[in-house]
């Protein structure tokens, strides 16, 4: 025999294979036939691979019955003579199929039967076996390919249904299509995998302990929290709301009360009904954008269309409990209920929101809030509306300086669009939550995000030590900027501008429009006939001549025209045709009899 998983894949004799293999019983290995190498098994080598002698004669009778794969059915045409005898199971004996990374594997298994002995499952989960079911197991998953299956899908986007296809082929890369299909067990077993984990990571012995929402999940250790790293609050939180079409996720029961008994609001210009609710109008002053317009978007039989989320603007973590699933595109009631119940915001004094269409969403937030049982929130938040950089680009001229995070008091230098990054990691899981419950999906989506925030704080140190050094070059060269502008600035101007700044800032949350005045203020030049037309009413009172400024007007008319003359003249060369030169002459003469007539 030579095994294909040790190391040099060294030859051994039947006796040796067994010694060597007593620890390691999922390993692959093959048999030399005199002519070739061709594939075993290690539950193969008693008995050089027959039936054991010591069976039962009845059970003999049946041997032919089931040594042909287990994934094979009556009707297959391959010949079962020439497939491997590794992909059949024992004949006439326990055993239990375990998979592992190296593929599928039938074990003879033998239960301790003391007195003092645990049950079956449980003396297979010390063997680090995971059993599909627990009364009375025949299938098992060993930690180490549940494991794997978790990176795979966590770092590669992997579903369950392509990565047992590729156990058919780690199993055999000949007949793949019959190894039996574990499918709907790899499953559910990895969903209870993915539980344990959480339990394990977050310190709970079992799942009854965590009684508190959030006990389970990871939050950004960097933001403002009441009880964890602030005994009150002194801090201003920033959060960011995004919505995802390509990710679906289906919303708890509460969510789900809230969503029928709150009506929602749409683009349309008057009041109507809507099933379970009401839909009332608003009118947006700015452009109509998608979020807004895909409200009223018709789609068939979905129960969920995208989801929803609120995440921190500095350090890219999603928000507890801040997930909402759309019905008919990104309507405001969605939002709403995700920044209302965000992680840990009780007590909260001061919130810096960016969101697509804060131009339009933030006007009647609490007005709606307040109409809701659901949901609350406090009338002394002070909520400062934004729109992130890229998008506020999109709006209204009026937005940029309404909204824009450049003129916003607090955030420091940042642009909004951190939520995208995370969307892009999201949206390749997505795909391997087909074939799941949707409890299941919820559960791997939770599991996706978690790891997210896990792999955002681990990395914090690196990530906020590097903004600080590019904040210190930022910093000095602003620095330089306004030391420039204050310079060519009057010190009245200074004092002038600085109760302008500190008003509009104090007023921006109940009136946007303040904001104003940081745009850049441009006086568009007058026309030439608005000019000429200034001229000819203000020449009687200013003295001037009757026919003056008619005069004057023809003197700028003639200059152009003999600018225009001198263009030509250059661009026709130093060796002109008779046709260039006669077109120049016909011009130089229409000046000089225009001057000479004026």
């Amino acid at each position: 025999y030579r095994c294909l998983d040790c190391m040099h894949q060294p030859l051994l004799c039947t006796d040796c294979c067994h010694l060597m293999h007593a620890a390691h019983p999922f390993h692959r290995i093959q048999q030399w036939t005199g002519d070739f190498f061709k594939d075993s098994a290690l539950h193969m080598t008693g008995h050089d691979g027959a039936p054991c002698p010591s069976a039962s004669a009845n059970a003999q009778a049946t041997t032919s019955k089931h040594t042909q794969p287990v994934g094979m059915d009556e009707g297959e045409w391959e010949d079962i003579d020439y497939i491997s005898l590794h992909l059949c199971p024992p004949v006439c004996s326990k055993y239990l199929t375990v998979i592992n990374v190296t593929g599928v594997h039938f074990m003879l298994v033998q239960v301790c039967q003391c007195v003092n002995a645990e049950s079956y499952h449980m003396q297979l989960f010390h063997a680090k076996l995971y059993p599909s079911t627990f009364e009375r197991p025949s299938t098992a998953f060993t930690f180490l390919v549940l494991d794997d299956f978790l990176r795979d899908n966590v770092e590669c986007g992997t579903s369950g249904m392509n990565y047992y296809s590729k156990l058919h082929w780690v199993t055999s890369s000949v007949f793949p299509h019959l190894i039996a299909d574990w499918y709907q067990e790899l499953l559910q077993v990895a969903q209870q995998w993915h539980l344990l984990k959480l339990l394990k990571w977050s310190g709970f012995q079992d799942n009854k302990n965590g009684s508190t929402k959030g006990d389970l999940a990871l939050f950004c250790a960097a933001c403002p929290q009441p009880g964890i790293n602030l005994s009150l609050w002194r801090y201003t939180r920033m959060v960011v709301m995004d919505g995802n079409f390509k990710v679906f996720m289906v919303g708890n029961l509460q969510y789900w009360e809230y969503i029928e008994a709150t009506p929602h609001i749409t683009e349309v210009s008057i009041m109507m009904g809507a099933g379970h609710g009401l839909t009332w109008a608003q009118k947006s002053a700015c452009n109509n954008h998608k979020v807004i317009s895909q409200a009223s978007a018709s789609h068939r039989k979905l129960n969920s269309t995208g989801v929803g989320a609120t995440a921190c603007v500095q350090h890219g973590c999603f928000y507890l409990h801040s997930i909402v699933d759309f019905q008919k595109g990104e309507r405001q009631l969605n939002m709403d209920y995700s920044l209302a119940l965000s992680y840990n915001m009780n007590g909260i004094q001061n919130v810096i929101c960016f969101y697509d269409i804060n131009c339009t969403y933030m006007k009647n937030l609490q007005k709606w809030v307040d109409k809701t049982m659901f949901l609350e929130i406090s009338p002394s938040l002070r909520i400062v509306a934004g729109i992130r950089m890229w998008h506020v680009h999109g709006h209204k001229k009026e937005c940029y300086a309404r909204y824009s995070p450049l003129f916003i008091k607090g955030p420091g230098w940042v642009d909004g669009e951190i939520i995208e990054t995370l969307w892009s990691t999201l949206n390749i899981v997505s795909a391997s939550t087909c074939g799941m419950t949707s409890l299941h999906h919820q559960e791997l989506l939770d599991f996706q995000m978690n790891d997210s925030n896990f792999m955002k704080m681990i990395r914090m140190i690196s990530s906020l030590s590097w903004k600080v050094k590019a904040a210190q070059v930022v910093v000095s060269l602003a620095q330089e900027s306004f030391e420039r502008l204050n310079q060519a600035v009057l010190s009245s101007q200074q004092k002038n501008w600085q109760r302008e700044e500190e008003a509009a800032l104090k007023e921006c949350i109940h009136n946007p429009s303040v904001m104003d005045i940081f745009e850049i203020q441009l006086t568009k030049a007058p026309t030439v006939h608005g000019v000429e037309l200034h001229l000819l009413q203000t020449s009687t009172s200013n003295g001037m001549h009757h026919g003056a400024a008619s005069w004057l007007t023809c003197g700028l008319v003639i200059e152009e025209v003999e600018i225009a003359l001198a263009i030509n003249q250059k661009a026709i060369g130093p060796n002109p045709s008779d046709l260039k030169q006669l077109v120049i002459a016909h011009h130089t003469d229409r000046v000089a009899a225009d001057v000479a007539r004026r």
